[in-house]
């Protein structure tokens, strides 16, 4: 076996971990079940149902916006869930904490990156969420997700709203080295890399694997992402 083909395999290999260790991030997310929404009563029901006026009412007479339920999710967190964009204005217009997390430590912005739902991240981010919340048990964050999930508009928005596109998770993975490293190499993980290498994203940076961006990209034979990576480190090879 040749140095090249080794290094290959070692990247292979390292970008097999943190595949493994990244779904399971994304599938720690835990939605209401039908249960709980068949039990849920007050701001709860009303978030879930998408019924702003019952919002307002309930508020009004004293509800408190950021009630949470047995999984610490509030009403703004279940809007999110269920896709109720109105739900949520109302409630980050009355005072719901646009940051809070449920026990899993997933905020808002982070449900709706992962549901690629761009008109609740536009809400939560205007509600004033913070775009550099660290999230889920690996202190990921909502771009590195959505870099992950080859979810291009959401990553453009997030890096409008100033998001750290350097923050690298506990395994050492920035947004830019999870966009090559467990992504599928088309056309929208592609663009991320474009798009977080404009934001000035540093492609030098190494994982906990000792790998930057583009030794996995040479590794799984993303050559458009390469000429993209080779630029931004100021070197061609």
């Amino acid at each position: 076996m040749t140095v090249h083909s080794a290094r290959q395999l070692a990247a292979a290999a390292a970008a097999l971990t943190l595949f493994t260790m990244g779904a399971g991030a994304l599938r720690a997310q835990v939605p209401p079940s039908e249960r709980e929404l068949r039990i849920y009563a007050g701001l709860h029901a009303a978030a879930a149902q998408g019924d702003v006026m019952a919002i307002e009412q309930l508020i009004a007479d004293g509800e408190k916006p950021n009630l949470q339920d047995s999984k610490s999710r509030t009403p703004l967190i279940v809007a999110a869930f269920r896709h109720q964009h109105a739900a949520a204005e109302a409630l980050l217009r009355l005072g719901a904490n646009p940051d809070a997390r449920d026990d899993d430590g997933y905020d808002a912005l982070a449900i709706a990156t992962v549901n690629n739902d761009l008109e609740t991240l536009n809400v939560v981010l205007a509600g004033g969420a913070d775009p550099n919340v660290k999230i889920g048990f690996d202190n990921g964050s909502a771009l590195i997700s959505a870099a992950q999930l080859g979810f291009v508009d959401i990553v453009r928005a997030l890096i409008e709203a100033k998001a750290d596109v350097d923050h690298a998770n506990s395994r050492g993975s920035t947004a830019l080295i999870t966009a090559v490293a467990l992504g599928n190499g088309d056309k929208d993980h592609t663009a991320i890399v474009a798009a977080l290498i404009k934001a000035g994203a540093a492609a030098d940076i190494k994982d906990r694997a000792g790998r930057k961006a583009i030794d996995y990209a040479r590794a799984r034979g993303y050559s458009d992402m390469v000429p993209i990576l080779e630029k931004a480190a100021g070197r061609r090879s």
